[in-house]
């Protein structure tokens, strides 16, 4: 016999309600397919922490979380992803949910960081700064087999520290296992990333030659053959020569 899973939408939880008898709700951090995240305070400490709540349709038997928590476990010394701490199971409606807690990172998302920006956009040397920083990032997410799979400006915090960017990734996407593929995908999605906060499509025939260097007109075949890793985009970011004034 089938087992009845509960379908829930939306939580909704509300500030100052105590989840796990450890934490604390805050505010609502952002919600997704898989569930929605918020910042709690843990109540014994007074720290803040990240906890990503899963819709139980989504999350079959603890599959989604017992992946997510084996993979940000395996990538703990990659500073661009985030912390990972322990699991919760809290209820809803009587039901049992299961939680993530992480490390709560300062900063907010690169879309809204970028619609604050002056035009709503990224100036060059801004965007190819910040695409160097993730670029270096997720170089070390592939020197460890893995990859992200779903890297867009919903799934970046960013917080700027000086003139350097501090970046995490969050919402890890499983594509199967670590094929070529899936690193040429990611390095894809980076340049897909710079593209955006540039403007767009609306913005790209204005682009400067240093900037169309490295999208190349969003055609996935240049792409790959010009930048097969993110290693390779790394390295021509540190080394290519402006001739833009």
């Amino acid at each position: 016999m089938a087992i009845r899973i509960p379908r829930i939408e939306r939580f909704d939880l509300p500030a100052n309600r105590v989840i796990g008898g450890k934490y604390v709700v805050e505010s609502l951090l952002g919600a997704g397919w898989e569930g929605e995240v918020y910042k709690v305070i843990e109540r014994k400490t007074g720290i803040p922490r990240a906890a990503k709540v899963f819709f139980p349709q989504r999350n079959t038997r603890d599959r989604a979380v017992t992946f997510y928590a084996k993979k940000l476990n395996r990538l703990r010394k990659c500073p661009i992803i985030i912390q990972y701490h322990h699991s919760e199971v809290i209820r809803f409606r009587k039901l049992p949910v299961t939680c993530l807690i992480s490390e709560f990172v300062e900063g907010e998302l690169l879309s809204d960081f970028v619609a604050r920006q002056r035009g709503k956009r990224l100036d060059p040397f801004q965007a190819l700064h910040l695409l160097h920083t993730l670029a270096l990032g997720v170089e070390q997410l592939h020197k460890m087999r893995e990859y992200h799979g779903d890297i867009h400006d919903e799934n970046v915090l960013v917080e700027r520290r000086g003139i350097d960017f501090e970046i995490k990734l969050v919402d890890l996407y499983h594509w199967g296992p670590t094929r070529a593929a899936a690193i040429r995908e990611d390095v894809i999605q980076l340049i897909q990333v710079l593209y955006d906060v540039v403007g767009g499509k609306k913005r790209y025939a204005s682009q400067p030659p240093e900037i169309k260097a490295v999208c190349c007109g969003l055609r996935r075949d240049l792409i790959a053959k010009r930048f097969p890793t993110a290693r390779q985009l790394r390295e021509y970011l540190e080394t290519f020569t402006w001739t833009s004034r």
